[in-house]
């Protein structure tokens, strides 16, 4: 498979610049067996430019995240392509080489709307996107009372993005995910996993595991190919440290709510506080609009502005 068929030029903000797409870097990083690719949950601009300044090799793109900040809304599929692509891209685009997965949900809709997911999150700079086997009207991997579509339904996704991905002769990781554990037990959720090795997925994602011997037995089963492990907190799954992971032979880990809940704590503190007080806190003085700022990119924008003989911005950092 050749090179992403999408955006390859860095962007500001971005580290030195990489000859290989996020893409291809992750199918990289899946190849060292010794090591777990670690991926914390990011759902916007400010979430990811904090994870890229902390040096994670890769980043999540949480559907949930994505759902609750672009449209105010729980995890119900109500968040669709645009939402979704969109939100993808621009993470993607802050630094093109630290690979970006991306949740896509059930691929919106039948082979012709998974093909046309697949397209467009390879050609907006997504390393890697998993599709599921729940129907339209999905939920959080983490709830109760989920349908699972038919083997046949399910399958034919995976058909189509592997088909999508051969025809871009991208990079792209396809991730299959069942959601099948919860309604239909351990073996269908393995059989159907199985069956999408066979047409071709490159990574498997077996969502809501509920013990750690269920994990062990996944791994074991399924041999060669990556495994990822979902890790949400006081969720059905039992957490493990990344070393434990790794031990019982998993390659991927999102942490998908690992910005979220500590986001929501602060806001409601902070807004508790302007209530109580008639003051904002001062809890945050350190950080300063202008170190945000830098965060985000500013001085970039301001060495962009000088070399094309500008000065717009000159007196900013005064």
């Amino acid at each position: 498979m050749g090179s992403l068929n999408g955006p390859t030029a860095p962007k500001m903000g971005a580290k030195a610049c990489s000859p290989l797409s996020g893409a291809t870097r992750l199918r990289e990083m899946l190849k060292d067996r010794s090591k777990v690719v670690v991926c914390p949950g990011v759902y916007d601009g400010l979430s990811a430019r904090v994870a890229l300044s902390m040096g994670f090799d890769a980043l999540y793109m949480t559907g949930a995240g994505t759902s609750m900040s672009r449209l105010g809304w729980a995890d119900l599929g109500m968040a669709h392509l645009n939402d979704m692509r969109g939100n993808a891209e621009m993470i993607a685009s802050l630094d093109p080489s630290v690979p970006l997965i991306a949740d896509a949900d059930t691929g919106y809709g039948g082979p012709i709307m998974v093909t046309r997911t697949v397209t467009q999150y390879a050609r907006s700079g997504v390393a890697a996107l998993h599709i599921e086997d729940q129907v339209q009207e999905k939920r959080c991997g983490h709830l109760l009372g989920k349908e699972i579509v038919d083997r046949e339904i399910y399958y034919s996704r995976l058909r189509a993005a592997v088909a999508a991905r051969d025809a871009l002769q991208s990079d792209i990781v396809i991730i299959a995910r069942t959601d099948s554990l919860q309604t239909y037990g351990f073996e269908e959720a393995i059989e159907r996993l199985q069956e999408a090795v066979k047409i071709g997925v490159d990574v498997v994602f077996l969502e809501a595991l509920r013990t750690k011997e269920q994990m062990e037995k996944v791994c074991k089963i399924m041999g060669d190919t990556p495994i990822l492990l979902n890790v949400v907190p006081n969720g059905v799954t039992p957490e493990l440290s990344i070393e434990e992971a790794r031990q019982i032979g998993f390659r991927i880990m999102i942490y998908p709510g690992v910005c979220l809940r500590p986001v929501v704590k602060t806001i409601a503190h902070e807004l508790q506080f302007l209530q109580k007080t008639g003051k904002a806190s001062s809890s945050d003085s350190s950080n300063s609009p202008k170190e945000v700022f830098n965060l985000c990119g500013l001085q970039e924008c301001m060495e962009i502005d000088q070399k094309a003989g500008g000065k717009a911005y000159s007196t900013v950092g005064k």
